[in-house]
């Protein structure tokens, strides 16, 4: 039997081994702290830089939230309304609940042959992800509610599994184009909460938005690389990427200032907002 969870980080020799633990975790909490005790173990250096474990191609998912496709998810309701806000905080709570899986299964997925920092980084991204989730679901419960008592989608993990072949393809779309879209629209998110009275709701999205930041910087940066390798023009990539394979999840309006702290130019992504 696969040990998963913290069981599973705990035996794990390897951090592709830890993981995979994180990766098979099928309840939330169990996930966010695997993915924590991880990072951390991965940061004393108990765990040997070896890619020596095999990923699953679908995380276990929990038997709630139920999952829908996207044209069947209910509509959320005004942000200023309870029912809104609620709505609200519990799909984002299930974007970072598959941000974890994506971030780990980045590192051990794509680390082998690659500098020590690649993992670094993704394990961190990781380990940020479960402090969000950790965040929106204790702010859920505040308000009455919880992770699992609403529909989602998996969308997020769609992208993982087209990408799973293709370490360029994987920063071209989950870190510089989805999570970059957080970047876009969580400003004026924070200000319709703060609008309500929701002060606490709205500390926690900007601190979200705050870590996305470097997030996207680390896509960014490694996609940079792997173009540099590969001789090839990044900005010119990507948009190659995004139109042939990831046509319709760019689109204005931008957050100009955080793309670009985030290493996300207007030669990127300028040609799309044009052509709008």
């Amino acid at each position: 039997m696969t040990l998963a969870g913290r069981a599973g980080v705990a035996a794990a020799a390897s951090i592709a081994e830890a993981c995979r633990a994180v990766l098979l975790a099928r309840d939330p909490r169990e996930k966010a702290m695997a993915a924590r005790m991880a990072a951390r173990s991965w940061r004393s250096g108990r765990l040997a830089q070896r890619f020596d474990a095999s990923l699953p191609d679908s995380p276990p998912r929990p038997q709630r939230p139920e999952l829908l496709p996207p044209n069947r998810m209910p509509k959320r309701g005004k942000a200023g309304s309870e029912r809104g806000r609620i709505a609200l905080l519990h799909a984002l709570a299930h974007i970072e609940y598959v941000a974890i899986d994506l971030a780990f299964d980045c590192a051990a997925r794509f680390g082998e042959g690659l500098p020590r920092a690649f993992v670094d980084d993704w394990v961190s991204v990781g380990a940020d992800e479960a402090m969000h989730f950790a965040l929106l679901t204790r702010r859920l419960e505040a308000l009455g509610s919880g992770y699992g008592a609403l529909p989602a989608h998996d969308g997020l993990w769609e992208a993982a599994e087209a990408t799973r072949d293709d370490l360029i393809a994987r920063l071209a779309v989950v870190p510089m184009a989805l999570e970059a879209r957080g970047l876009d629209v969580t400003p004026a998110t924070v200000e319709r909460l703060r609008a309500v009275g929701d002060m606490r709701s709205a500390v926690i999205l900007k601190r979200i938005y705050d870590d996305e930041i470097r997030h996207v910087a680390a896509g960014t940066r490694w996609f940079e690389s792997c173009c540099e390798k590969t001789g090839r023009i990044p900005a010119d990539y990507w948009q190659s990427l995004v139109a042939g394979r990831f046509r319709g999840i760019v689109k204005p309006p931008f957050n100009d200032s955080a793309r670009h702290a985030a290493g996300l130019t207007l030669d990127y992504y300028g040609t799309l907002a044009a052509t709008a």
